[in-house]
């Protein structure tokens, strides 16, 4: 655990930001046990292995979560980015599927 991450989420400027970034972040440990997280280039990245598992990147008016290693992953038409690493974008009154979040990020790092 990282303080610098949980200060990162909790110093969110929109509410619902710091909500969701919380979740995600609470998604990637539990979906990754072992994962290392730090902040780097200004944001919440989590590693697994010494390898990028995931990302929390907030902007002005959405949070994106990217899922890396998922080029041999199905991966729902909602996502976008290359096939190496593909991303969610939340919006403030967006319902993520968490569960299929943590599917996908379960099935992403199995091989880091």
């Amino acid at each position: 655990m990282s303080q610098d991450v949980i200060s990162f989420i909790e110093s969110l400027s929109l509410p619902w930001q710091a909500e969701v970034g919380k979740k995600l972040r609470l998604l990637v440990h539990e979906a990754i046990p072992e994962v290392e997280e730090r902040i780097q280039y200004k944001k919440p990245h989590f590693l697994k292995n010494g390898h990028y598992a995931a990302v929390i990147s907030p902007s002005k008016d959405a949070i994106a979560f990217m899922i890396m290693n998922t080029t041999n992953l199905e991966v729902p038409p909602n996502f976008e980015g290359p096939p190496e690493r593909k991303w969610l974008k939340i919006r403030k009154d967006d319902t993520p599927d968490y569960e299929q979040l943590s599917e996908l990020l379960v099935q992403a790092s199995s091989s880091l």
